[in-house]
């Protein structure tokens, strides 16, 4: 086969995927592994002041594994431990490096190098909090008179003979950890207020999260957000179970458009 038709074909079956953005002048380590089956080696492409995480990709093997949605966050939250990163949202994928340079870099390029240099020094920390559920209901059976009687009405009996009780005693639950969810997240803002910049509340993602809200704040600051939140464990202890994750990119506080937006 002549040479210039192996290189159509191997052009044909390829594309670049594109992770996010970061400095121009940021050298990344050889041999980091990005998406894909089989993964493709992360690279570099720069235009003036900014610069793409990106890495070639087959085009008749889809992505959407597990596997390539964690490879995608892990080195974008490696690369924020250390650089600014404007994160694109996960399946980016363009012909070639040339469309990155002149489709996403250079279509954008001052309004990028504005964004990192904002978010310069600074990642994104997450705190996860889960109820304990026996601790949280006698919680709410001790604040709630009804919810104290209908437990009492239902321990022991059938669900057929106690449907209609069961009902509406898990209305009460759910409504009173609705409450104590939107409290107790307030009180970790509270407890971070000092030492974040910004924050955003995510939904709840199981009906026993206590708190999930995402903090933008100085990655220097991971060891002052570590003690804020180690005092406020220690006094939820046994009720509320709390995460500290992080530093990772700042999705919820920046993003990158696709090329041709």
């Amino acid at each position: 086969m002549p040479a210039d038709a192996t290189q159509d074909r191997t052009e044909t079956q390829t594309a670049t995927y594109i992770y996010g953005i970061i400095p121009g002048d940021v050298e990344i380590e050889q041999g980091t592994i990005g998406v894909g089956d089989p993964a493709g080696e992360v690279r570099v492409v720069r235009h003036g002041e900014v610069a793409a995480l990106v890495s070639d990709v087959e085009l008749d093997r889809p992505l959407g594994r597990p596997d390539d949605l964690v490879a995608h966050e892990e080195l974008l939250d490696a690369s924020a431990a250390d650089v600014p990163v404007l994160p694109l949202r996960f399946g980016a994928v363009v012909t070639d490096d040339d469309a990155v340079a002149s489709e996403l870099l250079e279509a954008h390029h001052d309004e990028f190098e504005q964004a990192l240099r904002d978010l310069d020094g600074r990642a994104q920390f997450i705190v996860k909090g889960r109820y304990d559920e026996s601790a949280i209901l006698r919680e709410v059976l001790s604040e709630n008179d009804e919810a104290a009687q209908l437990y009492e009405q239902i321990k022991g009996t059938s669900e057929d003979a106690t449907r209609d009780a069961r009902i509406r005693l898990g209305e009460i639950v759910s409504d009173a950890i609705g409450a104590k969810r939107e409290q107790d997240t307030q009180a970790v803002g509270d407890a971070l207020a000092d030492h974040v910049e910004a924050s955003v509340v995510r939904e709840p993602t199981h009906e026993l999260d206590a708190v999930f809200t995402a903090f933008l704040a100085e990655t220097g600051k991971a060891g002052d957000l570590e003690q804020a939140l180690g005092r406020l464990a220690r006094d939820w202890d046994g009720r509320v179970e709390l995460r500290l994750m992080g530093p990772m990119a700042a999705y919820d506080f920046v993003g990158a458009p696709a090329p041709g937006e």
